[in-house]
């Protein structure tokens, strides 16, 4: 019998904290890990292909030992690891891990200067990720910084869709912004880009904190924008 040295809780919730079990969550077609790590309560994600073993992580933010222990465990093949923008909390851990694993890494380029490893791909609005059988939408989302993206993941059987936000979206409203102009960025690409494009059974993945859905958001976006934050 094998014996893991990390215990992921299959009862998912999407609600994890700072030291927490990870959580996994399985779909038609892929397993979805989540786990918190770091000071700041930053979300990583492994995503595995079920039929090939290949392996998307999304955020390598902090405590490589844990990430590498993740990946070491569930990960057969790491693919690729993207970083969803640039700062540094959702990084911190980039260079270990893919000085560890040998993974190529993505970013967009407008956020790529920052990164402590220069990314191997840069990615921009309406690309694609292909981790074995699965693909990934890549969407552009400028406000919170001028390179954010998230990925979105539809299920093999088509029925729902994954959306890996960072910290552009979040349950309650969109992510931190500091000028006027950036908010309005951001609120038109999340209007146009995610909620005119995605269905309201599109489960959100933020960068902290638990998940939520694009139904359980959809009604609040008038109120966002008219209290500007």
């Amino acid at each position: 019998m094998d014996e893991h040295l990390m215990v992921i809780d299959d009862n998912y919730t999407g609600v994890v904290s700072q030291g927490s079990q990870p959580q996994r969550r399985t779909i038609p077609g892929a397993t979805i890990t989540k786990m918190s790590v770091g000071p700041m309560d930053n979300n990583t994600y492994l995503v595995v292909c079920s039929a090939t073993g290949h392996s998307l992580l999304i955020d390598a933010a902090n405590e490589a030992d844990r990430i590498s222990l993740l990946i070491d465990e569930n990960a057969p093949t790491l693919s690729l690891i993207v970083t969803t923008h640039q700062h540094a909390d959702h990084w911190q851990a980039l260079a270990d891990i893919a000085g560890g694993t040998d993974s190529p890494t993505a970013a967009h380029e407008l956020d790529a200067g920052p990164l402590p490893v220069a990314p191997d791909r840069l990615l921009a609005d309406r690309d694609t990720v292909s981790v074995g059988e699965l693909t990934f939408d890549v969407v552009h989302l400028t406000g919170h910084t001028p390179g954010s993206i998230a990925l979105a993941l539809t299920d093999s059987d088509g029925a729902r869709t994954h959306l890996f936000t960072g910290d552009s979206l979040f349950p309650g409203g969109p992510g931190r912004t500091t000028s006027p102009e950036d908010f309005t960025s951001l609120m038109d690409d999340l209007a146009t880009k995610v909620f005119d494009r995605y269905d309201d059974a599109t489960v959100v993945y933020p960068g902290h904190g638990k998940d939520t859905t694009l139904g359980a958001e959809r009604p609040h976006l008038t109120e966002w924008r008219e209290r500007g934050w």
